[in-house]
């Protein structure tokens, strides 16, 4: 069976149509809707450490991160973006690796440029890897630099920083040879994945991973797509400011919104792309397709624009997750199993009918998913830096790794998680948090834990920023 995993970072589960509407409105995603009938869907679906590179490293090994033991990286020619920011441990094998050793021809089409940084090998096993330039503070330009005029055009005066400024110039820079909707690397990659896929069609099993840092900030979009949420003369704010909304006016949030939808909806129109191409290279009958996320990003709840791992929200730890199996199985089926990244790994590997010689942490939740059988967890624990997060069929808990700090809700009652009931039901707390530490393997190493003596409620993806 041939297996293709895609993987969206930044993609929100309530911005894929089908599982409903964030709270600003619905988006139009027409493509991953119609896969959606014709797949598996879970619904209760979360990663197993953020942000990016953990959540890469345990979806590519299916080996749990957390706690983030010999994870304290500091290499030159990265930031120092979490704990566990680093490359896949050596004594780790990956899923292409295993799978290149079993007979299949694997490839990596990807946008990410985290995973091609200096000292990083997120693309070991792989036959081919394909790196799509451009995203971000990609190095992919040195010049010539934005104008001043540019940049006030793309990012409000009062929201400009040294660092936003920073960035948003080298994602102009890169940005320019952008000419047409086919130059955007969401479109790259889909392309590139497609021809992937017709120049390896002698290929007796293939697996093919693509990885598109779209819908990832800066959301930068062709207008047809941000005007299909925001129409109005609004100034442009393409940019996470990683801080409380409070002070942003209603149309600056409402524009910054509509870019993110409209990259959302960008997504959406090239992965239907690559799926009719599947379709057109007769691929839809023999192969295993996933789509799936990294994590989510807030744009307006709660109050605050980024992505954070304290306090966790489901706009950001919850994630979509399709499984389209080529003879039909568990089409139009939901399943609200609890399930990670490396679950996905294992059952992979399951489809690919490998028999490990090293066990992996995931555990393989197909036929239970299907069938409506047992759980396979009975809880998940979620790590980001020096706070961790344990959900289960009824509750969901929030804080530091030494058990300061917590959120606690009530999921039947405050599925939208609204009201911290920490302090009325501090038996629940201490019971779901000694769930964490057994998940740690009964400790934590001494810098996380020095980490999270540190730590406030930092704005911004990285706990790290309790260092600076």
């Amino acid at each position: 069976m041939n297996i293709i995993l895609i993987v969206f970072d930044t993609l929100r589960k309530d911005c894929v149509g089908i599982y409903g509407s964030p709270f600003w409105g619905k988006i139009e995603t027409p493509y991953l809707d119609a896969l959606a009938k014709d797949s598996l869907m879970m619904t209760n679906a979360f990663p197993e450490s953020l942000p990016t590179l953990p959540a890469r490293r345990a979806l590519y090994t299916g080996q749990k991160v957390y706690p983030f033991i010999n994870s304290d990286f500091h290499f030159k020619g990265d930031f120092v973006g979490a704990p566990g920011w680093g490359p896949i441990p050596e004594d780790q094998d990956t899923l292409a690796e295993i799978l290149q050793e079993n007979g299949y021809r694997t490839g990596l089409i990807s946008s990410v440029y985290h995973m091609f940084k200096p000292s990083k090998n997120y693309w070991r096993g792989f036959n081919q890897w394909t790196f799509i330039r451009g995203k971000e503070i990609d190095p992919c330009r040195s010049g010539p630099l934005p104008t001043q005029e540019e940049i006030d055009y793309w990012l409000p005066k009062e929201m400009q920083s040294e660092g936003k400024v920073a960035l948003l110039r080298q994602q102009l820079m890169n940005a320019y040879n952008w000419k047409c909707e086919e130059d955007y690397p969401v479109a790259q990659v889909m392309i590139k994945a497609s021809k992937w896929l017709e120049e390896n069609r002698d290929a007796k099993k293939i697996f093919l991973v693509i990885e598109s840092f779209d819908p990832h900030e800066p959301w930068l979009v062709p207008e047809q797509y941000r005007r299909m949420y925001d129409s109005s003369p609004a100034h442009e704010q393409i940019l996470s400011g990683y801080s409380s909304t409070e002070g942003m006016s209603p149309e600056l949030l409402r524009r910054t919104q509509a870019n993110y939808s409209g990259l959302v909806t960008m997504c959406d129109r090239w992965f239907g792309y690559l799926y009719e191409a599947m379709k057109n290279l007769g691929l839809l009958e023999n192969t295993l397709l996933i789509v799936t996320s990294d994590h989510g990003h807030s744009i307006g709840d709660n109050n605050y624009i980024g992505k954070r791992g304290y306090p966790s929200g489901r706009e950001v730890f919850d994630i979509p997750l399709l499984i389209r199996h080529p003879q039909g199985m568990g089409a139009g089926k939901k399943s609200n199993l609890l399930i990670q990244h490396i679950d996905i790994s294992a059952m992979i590997l399951d489809f690919a009918r490998i028999k490990l010689t090293k066990p992996i942490d995931g555990k393989n939740f197909w036929k239970s998913a299907i069938e409506d059988g047992e759980p396979i967890r009975d809880h998940v624990t979620i790590a980001w830096g020096p706070a961790v997060t344990v959900i289960d069929d009824e509750w969901w808990l929030n804080c530091k790794i030494d058990g300061r700090g917590p959120f606690l809700y009530d999921l039947a009652k405050d599925p939208s998680l609204k009201k911290n009931i920490a302090k009325e039901n501090k038996d629940i707390v201490d019971y779901l948090f000694t769930k964490a530490i057994a998940d740690a393997g009964g400790s934590f190493p001494d810098y996380l834990l020095e980490l999270a003596k540190k730590e406030r409620d930092f704005p911004g993806c990285s706990p790290i920023a309790a260092r600076l």
